[in-house]
């Protein structure tokens, strides 16, 4: 039994088992194609290496064009500078696959900020491949090449947004920070009602739900959906993407937005499920999204490469 689903009509459990399971990732040729994976610098250990190996593997196949890290990056402190050599051994010499050498988009998690989250902004100024440019930012996307079709994608840093953390381990990093800044730049951002823009999609952190039992209702959760819940629903985002549990998550509360957990590229934590769970699953892996003007396809892996949860949100 790999995972659970919650069934809407009737909470009725089912389980991903059989060929369904064994299915293998597919790709489609005329969509933007990218990773999602989360919590993962550990210099290889808790199977850091063989995720690795396994999104080369599948970046090749489906011609992935970019990677999107949901932050922390680097444990279990963050890193110290740029120069910091977390870098080599926990990014550059984990993730060799040439598949994997295009540009990778990170947001910064809790972890990232028990040191300097600034290195991790700095350091693209040293690696081609590592793209923050600021610890929010946002870039379009073309579908296919189509400047006519594209993907709004907001990089959004949670950490500010929740109090607790401007007192204690986190207080240096986060004192300073301007959260209701942020979310005026984020509802700016989301504002564009540009017809060429066919999904909104939002990476953070921390989760605004979930269904790891010790994070459901969380001080960090319920500040981050405090936060950003009347945000994401104001422009009707299509999904929020996020780590922090490290475990593959989707949820569907009532709205339009769709909840993704990606958090385990290199640990695995237990998890329970909710009424609003599609899939709950505690289980290394990372997953797939890929865009057309009128389809987003979502692909969760594991480790050994199958296939054992897919969905799809239509226009």
């Amino acid at each position: 039994m790999r995972s659970k689903l919650l069934l809407a009509a009737g909470l009725i459990l089912s389980t991903f088992v059989g060929s369904q399971a064994q299915t293998e990732v597919k790709h489609y040729p005329n969509a933007l194609n990218f990773l999602v994976m989360g919590d993962w610098g550990r210099n290889g250990a808790d199977h850091q290496k063989p995720i690795a190996a396994q999104m080369g593997t599948v970046a090749t196949k489906i011609k992935s064009e970019f990677v999107i890290a949901t932050g922390d990056n680097f444990y279990p402190s963050g890193v110290i500078s740029e120069f910091d050599p977390l870098f080599k051994y926990s990014f550059e010499d984990i993730y060799t696959d040439f598949s994997l050498q295009w540009d990778w988009y990170p947001v910064l998690g809790n972890h990232d900020y028990k040191s300097n989250p600034d290195a991790q902004v700095a350091y693209s100024k040293i690696s081609r491949r590592w793209k923050m440019p600021a610890r929010y930012y946002s870039k379009t996307f073309s579908i296919n090449g189509d400047a006519n079709q594209q993907v709004l994608i907001a990089f959004i840093d949670t950490n500010p947004f929740i109090p607790e953390f401007y007192k204690g381990e986190y207080s240096k990093a986060v004192i300073g920070q301007d959260s209701t800044a942020q979310k005026a730049w984020l509802d700016k951002t989301l504002s564009d009602n540009s017809p060429s823009i066919k999904w909104k999609i939002v990476v953070g952190h921390h989760p605004l739900y979930t269904a790891t039992e010790k994070r459901r209702e969380s001080y960090d959760t319920k500040a981050t959906r405090n936060s950003l819940k009347s945000v994401l629903d104001k422009h009707q985002v299509d999904a929020y993407l996020c780590g922090h549990d490290h475990d593959l998550q989707h949820l569907k509360p009532e709205g339009k937005t769709h909840y993704f957990v990606s958090g385990s590229a290199s640990e695995k934590t237990p998890i329970g499920t909710l009424p609003i769970s599609k899939l709950a699953l505690s289980d290394y892996g990372f997953m797939v999204f890929s865009a057309t003007a009128n389809k987003l396809y979502v692909q969760v892996v594991t480790e050994d490469g199958k296939v054992v949860y897919k969905t799809e949100l239509s226009k």
